[in-house]
C-alpha cells in the first residue's frame, strides 16, 4: 500500500502583491512566497496550495474575499480556459506598470549591474486583433471546463487553442481577439465545414484523424496566408478542404496544405504544397517589403514590431562608415531596416529557410551592402570569422528566449564593437548575458515595448557602450 499523500494546505486571507513570471501574481505568507494563478494584485482571497516546492508554493483561488479594485472584465469568453491571454483582467494602463517593473526586477536581481533608469515603457496601439499570426488545432472531442461537465453536454470536436499544461486539451474558440482579418471567420467556417461532411478531426493520443492544424498569417499590406495541416494523405479530403476555402475565401493570398505524419505538431521539416495563389505575402514596413512564407518567423505584432525596430535604429546610432553585424537576423528584417545608415550589414542565423528570405528581401529592395550566413550562431560566430568579414563597429543581437551562448559572448567581447544594442523578448536571460558583458561594457539605456498586450510578455531593448 503505497503512502498517504499529505494534504497541501490553505492560506486564508491573503492579499495579492505583485504580479509574476508566466502570467502569475504573487503572495507573501510568513515571507514564503506564493505564485497565484487566477488573481490580480489587490485580490484579497483564501489560496489552496497546489504545489509546495522549496522555496515558494504555488497556489490558487478557492474563495475571493475583496476583488482589486484594478480588476476590469475579461473581453473574452474563454479567458481562464484558454492560455493566451492571462492578464485580460488587469487594465491596459495596469499590465504596462507591471511589464516595466518586471525589466527593473530583473536587472536588479540577475544584472548586479549598474544601469540607467529604465525608460517608460512603449505601449502598443492595438491591444486587440494585434497579432499577424496564429495557430490552431483540430481535436476530436473539445476540452469542457468543470460548470460544463456537470450539464448534459456532449463533448463535440474542436478547433480551437490549447489548455495551459495540456497537450491534449483544446477549447473550441468561437472569437479570438488576437488575430483580425479573416482569421476567426476562415476557422469556425472550416469547423462546420468539416463537421458537416463527416471529416474526423485529430486525436492525438490515438494518433489518428485527417484535420490537424490550421495557420493564418496576416499582413499590414491586406494579403492573407492560410495553411491547413493533415494527419494523412487522403487526397479526396483534402482537395474537398482546400477547395471549399479557396471558395469561401476568394480574397486569401496564399492557400497551402501540409501533410504532417510525425507525433509532433511542427511542421518545420515537411513539405508545404501550394494549393492556390502565391507561396508568400508581403509585410511593409518604411516602404521596405519583407517576404513572408510558412516557415519564415516575423515579428507577430506588426505594427508595433516597427515601434522596436525604430528604438533598435535609434540606439545603434549608425554611421555610414560602420560595419554592423545582426546576430540571429531571422529573415534579415532589422539588417534591412538598417542597411542604408551603414556601410556593410553581416547577418547570421540558424535557420537556413529564413537565410534564404533575408537575401531576397535584401534583392527586393535593392540593398546591396548585406550578407547574410545560415549555421549555429556559436559556430559560425567565431574570431575567424570577425577577422574575415570585418571587425564590427556596431553588433545588434536578437536570441531566442535561452538567450546567447558563452561561447558567442566571448566573441563578442573578442571583436569589441564600441556598441552593442540586444533585443529581447525575455529580460532575465537578457540581464543575465549583460551581466557577463560588463567588465567591458556600460549599460547606457533600457527600452521595454509591449509586443503583446494581455499577456506578461515583454521585449526589451538595451544599448551597451564599450568602456574606454
Amino acid at each position: 500500500m503505497g503512502r498517504k499523500r499529505k494534504q497541501l494546505p490553505v492560506f486564508e486571507n491573503v492579499t495579492i502583491i505583485d504580479a509574476g513570471a508566466e502570467g502569475k501574481a504573487v503572495a507573501k505568507v510568513d515571507e514564503a512566497v506564493v505564485f497565484v494563478t487566477g488573481v490580480v494584485p489587490g485580490d484579497i482571497v483564501d489560496l489552496q496550495v497546489t504545489k509546495k516546492r522549496r522555496r515558494f508554493y504555488e497556489a490558487k483561488p478557492i474563495k475571493f474575499h475583496e476583488y482589486s479594485k484594478d480588476r476590469t472584465e475579461a473581453l473574452c469568453e474563454h479567458f481562464g480556459v484558454c492560455g493566451g491571454c492571462k492578464w485580460q483582467e488587469l487594465p491596459y494602463n495596469k499590465q504596462l506598470f507591471y511589464k516595466q517593473k518586471q525589466v527593473n526586477d530583473n536587472f536588479q536581481r540577475l544584472g548586479k549591474f549598474e544601469f540607467p533608469e529604465v525608460m517608460p515603457i512603449l505601449g502598443s496601439e492595438k491591444t486587440e486583433f494585434y497579432r499577424n499570426k496564429m495557430e490552431y488545432t483540430f481535436s476530436h472531442a473539445e476540452w469542457l471546463t468543470f460548470e460544463k461537465l456537470n450539464t448534459d453536454i456532449e463533448k463535440k470536436p474542436a478547433v480551437g487553442l490549447h489548455v495551459p499544461g495540456r497537450f491534449d486539451g483544446i477549447i473550441n474558440i468561437d472569437k479570438c481577439f488576437l488575430q483580425g482579418s479573416i482569421s476567426n471567420d476562415v476557422r469556425n467556417k472550416l469547423r462546420t465545414f468539416a463537421l458537416e461532411k463527416e471529416i474526423p478531426f485529430f486525436n492525438m493520443r490515438a494518433q489518428e484523424g485527417i484535420l490537424r492544424n490550421l495557420v493564418i498569417r496576416t499582413a499590414s499590406t491586406g494579403e492573407d496566408m492560410v495553411i491547413v495541416i493533415f494527419f494523412e494523405n487522403n487526397q479526396e479530403i483534402i482537395k474537398d478542404v482546400m477547395e471549399f476555402l479557396k471558395n469561401e475565401f476568394p480574397s486569401i493570398t496564399s492557400l497551402m496544405y501540409i501533410v504532417n505524419e510525425k507525433k509532433n505538431d511542427s511542421f518545420g521539416d515537411q513539405e508545404v504544397i501550394l494549393y492556390s495563389g502565391k507561396d508568400h505575402i508581403y509585410e511593409e514596413m518604411e516602404g521596405l517589403r519583407f517576404k513572408i512564407d510558412p516557415k519564415s518567423f516575423y515579428q507577430t505584432n506588426s505594427l508595433q514590431a516597427y515601434e522596436l525596430y525604430k528604438v533598435t535604429r535609434d540606439f545603434a546610432g549608425i554611421k555610414d562608415s560602420d560595419i554592423v553585424y545582426d546576430l540571429y537576423t531571422g529573415t534579415g528584417t532589422i539588417a534591412n531596416f538598417v542597411a542604408k545608415q551603414a556601410r556593410k550589414v553581416i547577418g547570421v542565423e540558424y535557420v537556413p529557410e529564413a537565410i534564404k528570405d533575408a537575401k531576397i528581401n535584401s534583392e527586393t529592395n535593392n540593398i546591396n551592402n548585406t550578407t547574410f550566413f545560415a549555421g549555429d550562431m556559436k559556430d559560425i560566430l567565431t574570431n575567424d570569422f570577425v577577422n574575415k568579414n570585418g571587425k564590427p563597429d556596431v553588433i545588434i543581437t536578437d536570441p531566442p528566449r535561452a538567450g546567447m551562448h558563452e561561447d558567442v559572448i566571448d566573441v563578442l567581447l573578442n571583436s569589441a564593437p564600441e556598441k552593442i544594442v540586444y533585443v529581447s523578448c525575455n529580460p532575465a536571460t537578457q540581464a543575465r548575458d549583460i551581466h557577463l558583458l560588463d567588465g567591458d561594457y556600460a549599460v547606457e539605456k533600457v527600452q521595454p515595448v509591449d509586443m503583446f498586450p494581455h499577456t506578461h510578455h515583454v521585449e526589451n531593448v538595451v544599448l551597451l557602450k564599450r568602456k574606454k
